[in-house]
């Protein structure tokens, strides 16, 4: 080994002196391979700091308590190491814990400190905000590192609250009175933020005040000790979901889950798969842009490699030679990549945490990952120096040293190679599409493997293009005989451009699909222009309020109340309607839920809300409820005129359930609606409902008839939350993509072109710097100035036109896989009825990047190329 590495020495500093000497190419290839290990490592310091784990995490989580104790109902539960991340309910009876309890389970003194959390709605003015409340004493050991105060002091009773910035910037400053919806009031002695999340408007006080509903479930910090696996399970079997110090620090293993919570841990196999895909795409990338820069060097080279083998040197030392060159860029590309990228994460990380909704941890490298960044560096680089080191070393020596160009002959076998993979590419492509699940994954192999495939096939297409252009004019029949002269430096150029393409094509068609399928999908709640304000528990007296509040600030609206049976906080109330002679929920809707705040409205007609039904079928369902009959909604016809309908009220907290209406039949009527459901199962009359003992009320409030604005809602919406707490404000503004539907196809194609002209440009001022000689002679027989500038264009748009059309091509096949199994759903709003899959090709971006680009480039090199170079000799 020492032998051999000796032997790399002179080689190491022949190359050293190479690279000082060629500056600008070395330090071509030191941004090419540098600015990918920069990039990354950015990203993977920032992510590391940005995730909050280990002891930070838990401090946020418990302060210095040992567990946090969740009790929400009287049942058993289960749960992972951690039960926010993988818990489930159980089937048993649990006891409602109290204290008391807790340290009759874990056997020793327990001190317990109750954590509450709600929402509440703050007043501003005449408007209000929502914001999350807190009740906890922070002045409690035990709350240490939940809450930090910045200025002011700690409340310390019922009256007093600390708020975050995002609260005392709205005018709720020190010495300021909050008052909520609700009707508390207390004085703001502190302002300061929460460990986790600073962009919500939060408060803490000590205590709940009467007028906050209670909130689901009780929750204690408690100092107890180590709280073990064995004693979490006890605390589970009692109905407690328990975050425990000691558990987080010593997890137990997969086996001693329960199989329902199991998945609470592990790693996404998908999300695993897709990240090795993209740093294969990306190692490709680089090799690809590289390579152009190492096949000079080669060049460079040849006639020193040529008088090592004629005294005797091997063809492997032919091979080191190149590749200790790879060796000294690739080692000082991905240091200082590296070290770059650290300092780079390090100075951005104060403006990102102040953009951030939450707090980021102490500044952290991890140093596996980033070490394993800089090494796909360096083997970017060898690889990128592998095949000029492998032709340098079988090219004719004879040949080199009388002054000729002494590069082997193509291989045959290449291009039968590549025909092979792009096959397998598009039959990988052809089983992702038809596949149910990880189908996408699959493309994405298919993706790779056709680049590969591609990659082979280029001196093929070269070929080609050199014999079609005979009749082409001097400058675009140079550029393209050169280019099939030079394969080793232009084969690498054209694929990276291809593969560039490739891969915005892919990305572009599966986005552009993604938004037609969201489009299409897409089923409005309302009709287009109308709203609904839906509130939990309000009262008729805070409807009144909201209805005021809606016809004030919206004069010209109409308000309608929808009533129906309304849904408990805590809990829920289900009617069952089963038609006569067929099986229960036989006609069920498969999509309920909507804006209308119950699924069972009471009324003397169809609500107009419901834009599901038609004007026949409404029609037909109003004089059905005029005769006082229930009308069920349906998506198959029923030919019955009665139902049989029941009435239970379940309770969450507790798991009681209560009859209220015991099964009776009443005169019905079966109203069908569309395919997409309905935000009701049923519509019964007044009468009806008093005659069987259901009792309604106010639910919703439809707004039509006036056009709301965004800031209009906004500002309708926060005048209603003033008089309604917990108050939402709907409108339908039909299909709206949200930004990255609206601008990632272009960003693809900006991010594509960036990539595509640096590219083309590398290798376009390499060819020019190479072909020098040629070049001169040219102007040395008669050819213009302006012909260096024509050959430079004409290079730049083969290159680039060549590798855009080849991309283009190979990524319409991953592309259309892609988006069957990414938009095709097997469970539509109809049993058994999918929906998809969607295509949509975006034509005029692939278009500019295909047509645009090259001439664009071409231009660019044109105009930035020197027309008149100094006399050389030529080489033959």
């Amino acid at each position: 080994m020492s032998a051999w590495l000796r032997s790399w020495r002179p080689l190491l500093r022949l190359a050293w002196r190479d690279v000082l000497r060629s500056k600008g190419r070395s330090a071509l290839v030191l941004v090419l391979i540098a600015l990918p290990v920069l990039a990354v490592t950015t990203s993977l310091v920032l992510t590391a700091t940005a995730q909050v784990d280990g002891d930070e995490a838990v401090e946020r989580r418990l302060g210095v308590a040992d567990a946090r104790i969740r009790v929400e109902g009287e049942t058993t539960v289960q749960q992972g190491a951690d039960p926010d991340f993988g818990s489930s309910f159980g089937e048993g009876d649990g006891n409602h814990l109290t204290p008391a309890d807790l340290a009759d389970v874990l056997g020793r003194e327990v001190r317990a400190v109750e954590w509450g959390t709600t929402e509440v709605s703050v007043r501003l003015d005449e408007r209000a905000v929502q914001a999350g409340a807190t009740w906890l004493d922070l002045r409690d050991p035990l709350t240490e590192g939940l809450a930090t105060l910045d200025e002011g002091r700690l409340p310390e009773d019922s009256g007093e609250v600390m708020v975050n910035r995002a609260l005392a910037d709205r005018g709720l400053g020190l010495g300021e009175t909050l008052t909520t919806v609700e009707g508390s009031t207390f004085e703001v002695v502190g302002v300061g933020e929460d460990a986790n999340t600073r962009s919500f408007p939060s408060l803490w006080a000590p205590e709940r005040p009467a007028e906050v509903p209670e909130d689901w479930g009780t929750t204690w910090l408690v100092e107890a000790g180590d709280v073990t696996w064995e004693e979490v399970r006890a605390l589970n079997d009692r109905g407690a979901f328990v975050l425990s110090r000691a558990v987080l620090a010593d997890p137990p293993s997969h086996d001693e889950l329960h199989p329902e919570v199991q998945y609470g841990g592990g790693s996404d196999d998908a999300v695993v798969a897709a990240v090795g895909l993209i740093v294969v795409m990306v190692l490709i990338e680089v090799v690809l842009l590289a390579g152009p820069a190492f096949a000079v060097t080669a060049r460079r080279q040849a006639r020193t490699l040529a008088l090592m083998a004629a005294v005797g040197a091997t063809p492997a030392q032919a091979r080191r030679a190149v590749l200790a060159v790879a060796v000294v860029l690739g080692g000082i590309a991905a240091l200082g990549g590296l070290l770059l990228g650290i300092g780079l994460a390090a100075a951005l990380l104060p403006f990102l945490s102040r953009w951030s909704g939450s707090y980021p941890g102490p500044f952290d490298v991890p140093w596996g990952w980033v070490l394993g960044v800089a090494g796909c560096g360096l083997l970017a680089a060898l690889l990128a120096a592998a095949a000029p080191a492998w032709l340098a070393s079988r090219a004719d020596v004879v040949a080199v040293l009388a002054g000729r160009r002494g590069e082997a002959k193509p291989s045959r076998r290449s291009p039968l190679l590549g025909l092979v993979l792009f096959g397998v590419g598009v039959a990988l492509a052809v089983a992702g599409a038809r596949k149910q699940t990880y189908g996408e994954t699959w493309v994405a192999l298919a993706a790779v493997v056709c680049v590969l495939g591609m990659v082979l096939l280029v001196p093929v297409v070269l070929g080609v293009l050199a014999h079609l252009g005979r009749r082409l004019p001097l400058p675009l029949r140079y550029a393209v005989r050169d280019a099939v002269r030079h394969r080793t430096r232009t084969v690498p150029a054209v694929a990276a451009v291809a593969a560039t393409v490739c891969g915005v094509v892919a990305l572009g068609i599966s986005t552009s699909s993604d938004a037609r399928e969201s489009r299409e999908t897409y089923t409005p709640e309302l009709r287009s222009g109308e709203g609904m304000v839906t509130a939990t528990e309000a009262t008729p007296e805070l409807w009144q309020r909201a209805e005021a509040a809606l016809r004030d600030g919206l004069p010209d609206a109409t308000v309608t109340p929808v009533v129906g049976l309304p849904e408990p906080r805590n809990g829920d109330v289900h009617v069952e309607y089963v038609a006569p002679g067929l099986g229960e929920d036989s006609w069920a809707l498969e999509w309920v839920g909507g804006r209308l705040g119950t699924m069972h409205v009471v009324g003397e007609q169809i609500p107009p809300a419901m834009r599901e039904v038609d004007d026949a079928e409404r029609a037909r369902g109003d004089a059905a409820l005029a005769e006082g009959r229930v009308v069920v909604f349906t998506q198959v016809p029923v030919d019955a005129d009665e139902v049989r309908l029941s009435a239970t009220a379940y309770d969450w907290q507790t798991g009681e359930e209560t009859t209220l209406v015991e099964p009776v039949t009443l005169p019905a009527a079966y109203v069908e609606v569309e395919d997409g459901g309905s935000p009701a199962y049923a519509v019964i009359p007044p009468a009806v409902a008093d005659e069987v003992g259901l009792e309604s009320a106010t639910t919703a409030l439809h707004v039509a008839g006036a056009e709301i604005g965004e800031e209009e809602q906004q500002r309708v919406a926060e005048v209603v939350a003033a008089g309604v707490p917990y108050a939402d404000f709907y409108v339908e503004r039909g299909y709206v993509p949200d930004e990255f539907e609206r601008f990632a196809v272009w960003v693809l194609g900006a991010l594509g072109a960036v990539l595509m002209i640096g590219g083309t440009l590398t290798v376009t001022f390499l060819a020019l710097s190479d072909a020098r000689p040629d070049l001169a002679t040219l102007a040395a027989v008669g050819a213009a100035p302006r012909t260096r500038r024509a050959v430079a264009a004409s290079y730049a748009l083969v290159v680039g036109g060549t590798g855009a059309v080849l991309g283009a091509l190979v990524g319409l096949v991953p592309g259309i896989a892609v988006a069957y199994p990414l938009t095709r759903s097997y469970y539509g709003p109809v049993a058994g009825q999918g929906t998809g899959p969607f295509l949509d090709i975006p034509w005029l971006m692939i278009g500019a990047v295909v047509l645009l680009l090259p001439l664009l480039t071409a231009a660019v090199v044109a105009l930035s190329t020197r027309s008149r170079l100094p006399m050389v000799a030529r080489v033959g």
